[in-house]
């Protein structure tokens, strides 16, 4: 969260933004409660009310891409009739870049919102897909001419995101993570072949307003770049199990209708497990040394949801059947009474303040996982490091050494052993969604995805 005196700095600087490059006056202004700072304003402007957003950087954790990739690109679709927001400047001293605020549902009913009938959702998804397609044909050197970025060669056109996460990654680990360097190793191995394919992208696809059956704007748009537009069609599976779009192979095989062109289930396959990744990639460092500003119990569940998509999404790929785990017994701890105290506390607090509240409502969630990790915690450690014991010929004796020695196996087995791997991570995987909160919580509840 910003704190009081950089919340209203940023207001300062943007209502004066408004009246001196916009033209118009602030009438309201008020910021998202979420974890990457968003203000929506109303702005008038030559007698007339428009409602604007101003989107930020994030704050725990660095863009992918710079936030002016992400404005640019999201200009450049637009020049050329692509539905989005229509870019209307930048700010410098936030930095934060200014669009019109668009109409519409971002779901279908799921995670809040109107409910959309059946007959809307298809008809939205399907002119999704045709959008997804017209993006895919768009000419490149605009997007070029623009600064987007684009692999030296059209071969690495499948590579060049993942990359750049790892690149993020890499620049910021002071700690140990055997789960990545595993699955990183995994795909360099056996690397996509992209086929020369190369347009392009949102990537982090399935984001829109839709309104009567059509998309209103595409959205969110931060990991657009000139990629292989395989990687539009695999990313958002993992959306899918929250959103609900339909059956992917009958919209894979539509888009094929649409877009004229074979889709290439293979690296489709390659880029699901890839952007699995992409939540931990991201985050690892923001999980071990999260910042004053970070949604910690966000990116962790984040993180544990999607580390599992990964394990289930490679077994899938290596024909393996996953192993399960049995949830520790609950022990009884001398710290029970003040958990309990403090979730209850949490729970009951309330505020009209709308960002107090939220970050009250981040606090309740923290609390709950500190509780599990009271009550189960301990068992969970003991049940990993036993784990290690099969595979690396020794049982260490914490979960830091446990850490250091799995990733140090990792980095020297080369793939001699990925099955073995894969099932110690799989079932950590399954023990630290456990952690998340109480059984049968919100938090702890795994989404299916779609297998191929």
């Amino acid at each position: 969260m910003m704190s009081t005196e950089s919340l209203a700095a940023a207001d300062d600087n943007i209502v004066r933004w408004f009246d001196d490059e916009f033209g118009g006056s602030v009438i309201s202004l008020h910021r998202q409660t979420r974890w990457r700072p968003v203000w929506f304003a109303t702005v008038e402007k030559d007698g007339q009310q428009q409602e604007m957003v101003v989107r930020g950087d994030r704050t725990d954790m660095p863009l992918i891409y710079p936030l002016e990739h992400e404005m640019n690109f999201q200009r450049v679709l637009g020049d050329h009739g692509i539905p989005v927001a229509t870019v209307r400047g930048w700010i410098d001293e936030l930095p934060a870049y200014v669009m019109d605020k668009v109409p519409g549902e971002e779901h279908f009913g799921q995670l809040g919102g109107a409910v959309a009938s059946d007959a809307d959702r298809n008809a939205a998804v399907d002119d999704y897909l045709s959008i997804l397609a017209r993006i895919h044909k768009l000419p490149i050197e605009p997007f070029g001419d623009a600064g987007i970025r684009r692999a030296d060669d059209p071969s690495q056109a499948g590579l060049i995101g993942l990359a750049r996460y790892e690149e993020h990654y890499r620049a910021l680990k002071d700690h140990h993570d055997p789960f990545l360097e595993f699955f990183l190793g995994w795909l360099r191995r056996n690397p996509v072949d992209s086929k020369g394919r190369e347009a392009p992208i949102v990537w982090d696809s399935g984001q829109f307003h839709h309104a009567g059956g059509k998309i209103v704007a595409v959205l969110d748009l931060e990991l657009g770049h000139i990629g292989d537009p395989m990687m539009d069609l695999a990313a958002w599976r993992m959306r899918d199990t929250v959103v609900g779009y339909g059956d992917m192979n009958t919209l894979y095989a539509r888009y094929e209708e649409l877009s004229g062109e074979p889709i290439d289930i293979d690296a489709i396959r390659w880029h699901h497990i890839a952007f699995t990744l992409a939540n931990q990639l991201a985050y690892s460092s923001a999980l071990k040394n999260p910042t004053q500003s970070s949604d910690l119990m966000t990116n962790l569940q984040w993180c544990n949801e999607t580390n599992l998509f990964a394990t289930e999404a490679l077994a899938d790929e290596l024909g393996v059947e996953l192993p399960t785990v049995e949830v520790p017994a609950q022990r009884v701890s001398e710290a029970e009474p003040a958990h309990l105290h403090l979730v209850r506390a949490l729970r009951n607090m309330t505020t009209d303040d709308r960002f107090v509240q939220h970050e009250l409502r981040t606090l309740f969630r923290l609390s709950r996982h500190l509780q599990r990790r009271d009550e189960i915690g301990d068992a969970v450690a003991e049940a990993d490091l036993d784990d290690l014991e099969p595979l690396l010929g020794t049982r260490p004796d914490t979960w830091r050494e446990g850490e250091a020695k799995l990733e140090q196996f990792v980095l020297d087995d080369e793939g001699r052993n990925d099955v073995q791997i894969l099932e110690v991570l799989h079932r950590r995987n399954l023990r630290a969604h456990m952690l998340l909160g109480p059984a049968g919580s919100a938090m702890t509840h795994h989404h299916e995805i779609q297998r191929f």
